[in-house]
Order: C-alpha cells, then structure tokens, then sequence
C-alpha cells in the first residue's frame, strides 16, 4: 500500500495510532487536530486518501466532506466516528464519504478499508438536496459490530432500486429501517406508502397503489402474513412495472425462505423481494447497545417535558441482563413508564423490579390450585394476584396480550409435542390456520422438533 493519507482526528492517540500503522504499511501520512489545516492541505493538492474525524474543535468533518470534494473530485474519504448512529451513516453517505467506521475501529479493518480506497478511482460526487432531520428521534442507535454493519449496509443500498427484505422479530425496528431508507434516499421527496394485503384487492387494487407511491417506495409490512392470492398479486404487479416504477420493500418476523418447501410462501415472490436482505438484530443480541437505547429513551422523556432520571449502576446492571422479549419497543414502554413511576431523580434496581418483576413474562403462570380446580378459576386466581401486587396501581398497558401470550405459549408448546412437531396436524388439533400457526410460533420463539407422534 503506498500514497499520501491525511488524517485528521483532535486524539492524539488515535493520530499517533494511525500515523505508525499507516506509515509501517508504506504510506506517508500528515496528522493534524484541525480542519482548518486539512483543508489547507487538500487545496494545496496533498494527499491521496482523507482520513477524518466527524466532531473536530474547529469544525464537523461531515460538513468538510463537499469542501473536499469541490476542491478535489474524487479524492476519497474515510469517515470515522464515535457518533454511532445510522444518521452518521446516512450523512457520511449522502457527502459521498468512501467509507464510513464507528470509533473504536478495529485497525486491520481500517487499513483494508484504506487500501481499498487507495486502489479505487471514486466516482464522480453526485450533488443532492441537504436531508434535514433531527438525528435524535431515530432510536436506530448502536455502537455493537451488528448494528454497525446494518448501518453501513442501509447507506450503501438507500439510492439503489433494489427490493429490500427486512427480516427481525418483532419491536426490533424493521419499518423504521425501511423508513430510512426511503427518508434518506433520492426517493425522499416521493410518497412511502405502507401497503397490506387489502390494497391489493379488486381489479385496481394494484395499479391503486402504484398510482398513490408515484415512483416513491412500497412496503409490504409483515408480508409473511399475506396469503397466496395477495402474493400472487404482488408478482403479477411487480411484472407489471412501468417507468417510472417505486421501490419496492417487505418486512417479515420469519426466514421466508423456510416457508418455500411447504408452499406457504411463493418461491417467485421471494427472490423478487429479496434483491438485498437487512437483518435486524434482536436486543438480547446487542446487549452493549442496551445502556445507550435507555439513556437514549430517557433525554428523550425529558425532551417531552418528563423530569431528568438517570438508571444507578444496579439498575442499569438489570436492565442489561433483562431477555427483552420485545425488543426496543418493549424497552422504550419499560423506560417511559420508570421516569413516570420512579420516585426519585436516580432509577433503581428496586424501581425496575417492580417494572419488570410483575410482568407475567417473569412471573411464570402457576398458583397451588386444587386439580379439581377449572382452568378458568387458575387463571382468575393468576390475574387477582398479579394486580394485588401492585399495590393499587395500574399494571403496565397492554396486560391483554401480554396474558394471551403466557396462554397461547404452553398451549402450542404441549400441542405440538402432542402432534410430534407436526404443524399441519397441531393447526388442525388447535383449529387454527396452518400459516397462523407459524406466524405464533416464531412470534412466541418456539422452538419446533420433528418426531415420531405420540397421540
């Protein structure tokens, strides 16, 4: 590897770092902890490759890269940043940054990227409108190596026209990635219409919607869920397209793809929806992002006029070790609801007990009724003592799903082994449809074995 870097970051350590690095592998490099000075040097007609810091003490690095780029087309940049954002992503992409990467980087990675950069002639900068937006209220925030390759993937596929899976349990933030991508692209000043299976029906169902997106972007939200006349619809308009045609995204809580052998899901319908696939990780996944998601939720709380709370060490040490079956979802209610509920400015380990202690998800369905007993007095028995214990307070919203859920669980579980994992013979015992079956058992995360039957 050989050339000129410029590097510009206001830590030394990082400068000193990259200097060593860069120079060992055969490169010459000028460090400085200004912007001022970098540009200075790129005018000057300095340097093959830029390597920068966003927040510098004379300036946004973000808002150099256009300076750069007008002073000298084509030369390429690598954007590093402690800002771990998919906004970070997004702008560093929309200033036609080479290459973006999250502080702490991984040097190898690094000097890869650098490489690489050095090697390609980048593309001429294409000029686009400025995105105005309040980076905060995208709760799309991590600095885990997961939520960092979603980011750099969301910026490399936002202004292409290929069809977008997003795939993810539920509460993991899947439409609002398939909102990103449009909000950030060349589409952003188009229609994003989230379309489900009743827009299709009719003879102009399908020239409908494509009339209402007027080339913006489609979402078919949960498109697992829709039955074989709306997929074929889907195809037959996706064949149908004319110019100019919208993009098109899905969303679905399942590996469709697993789907295909049965017949639940068609086999053409998914490798037209499947030009890139983005996989959104779960939260018990990502557990180091935890701590920044609740901080995150909190200054958000207090933005909306909620007093100023703060986690102390133990409770923020539960709230890391919570399985979080709701994901980011379930923890932004679990938030809102302590800086309502907590007493003091500082949120403890005893206030998110109460929180998450009393949820049924914690406290397993049981009670020492008689056998005799009928399910029905179990289950009110169950319930009386989940609302005692809450002391006269209201439990957390949403108690009707939340108990169905402990219902359903060992309901399909124990029908299931009744049934040897066999799905199709467990829908008919339960007298529910094959493909309901299978949206509950991925959204209750059950796992299925196939066996010999024993009933």
């Amino acid at each position: 590897m050989d050339g000129t870097i410029l590097v510009a970051d206001d830590d030394r350590t990082i400068r000193t770092v990259l200097t060593q690095a860069l120079t060992r592998a055969g490169c010459k490099v000028h460090a400085t902890s200004s912007l001022m000075t970098l540009m200075r040097w790129v005018e000057e007609g300095k340097g093959d490759l830029v390597i920068s810091d966003v927040i510098m003490p004379d300036g946004n690095g973000l808002e150099t890269l256009p300076k750069i780029s007008e002073a000298r087309p084509g030369l390429p940049v690598i954007v590093i940043s402690a800002q771990n954002t998919i906004m970070t992503a997004i702008q560093a992409a929309e200033a036609e940054a080479f290459d973006y990467l999250p502080k702490p980087f991984d040097l190898p990675d690094l000097m890869k990227r650098a490489g690489r950069a050095l090697e390609v002639k980048r593309r001429a900068p294409v000029r686009r409108d400025p995105v105005d937006e309040d980076t905060d209220e995208l709760p799309l925030v991590g600095r885990t190596p997961a939520m960092q390759s979603l980011y750099r993937l969301v910026a490399r596929v936002m202004n292409t026209d290929l069809s977008v899976m997003i795939s993810g349990e539920s509460g993991t933030g899947k439409s609002l990635i398939a909102r990103a991508i449009h909000d950030f692209s060349d589409r952003r000043a188009m229609p994003f219409v989230v379309a489900s299976a009743t827009d299709l029906d009719g003879v102009d169902g399908p020239a409908n919607l494509i009339a209402r997106a007027r080339g913006g972007s489609i979402l078919f939200d949960e498109v697992g869920d829709f039955d074989l006349e709306a997929q074929a619809k889907i195809v037959r308009m996706l064949d149908g397209f004319g110019d100019p045609s919208p993009r098109i995204m899905a969303t679905s809580q399942e590996d469709l793809s697993g789907r295909i052998d049965d017949g639940g899901f068609r086999q053409d319908l998914y490798y037209r929806l499947s030009g890139v696939t983005v996989q959104v990780p779960a939260l018990r996944e990502r557990v180091d992002d935890i701590p920044l998601l609740a901080d995150h939720f909190l200054a958000r709380a207090e933005r909306d006029g909620a007093p100023a709370r703060r986690f102390d060490d133990n409770a923020m040490e539960m709230i890391r070790a919570y399985s979080w079956p709701g994901n980011v979802r379930q923890l932004e209610n679990t938030v809102r609801r302590l800086v309502v509920t907590s007493p003091e400015d500082q949120i403890s380990k005893v206030d998110v007990e109460h929180v998450l202690g009393n949820q049924p998800a914690m406290e397993p369905m049981g009670g020492r009724a008689a056998d005799t007993d009928k399910l029905s007095a179990s289950v009110a028995a169950h319930l009386k003592r989940y609302f005692d214990l809450h002391g006269g307070v209201l439990p957390p919203p949403g108690l009707y799903q939340r108990i169905l859920r402990e219902v359903e669980m060992p309901l399909i579980e124990i029908a299931l082994d009744a049934t040897g994992g066999n799905q199709a013979k467990c829908a008919d015992l339960l007298g529910i449809n094959r493909n309901t079956l299978r949206k509950k058992i991925t959204d209750l995360d059950i796992r299925v074995t196939r066996r010999r039957k024993l009933m």
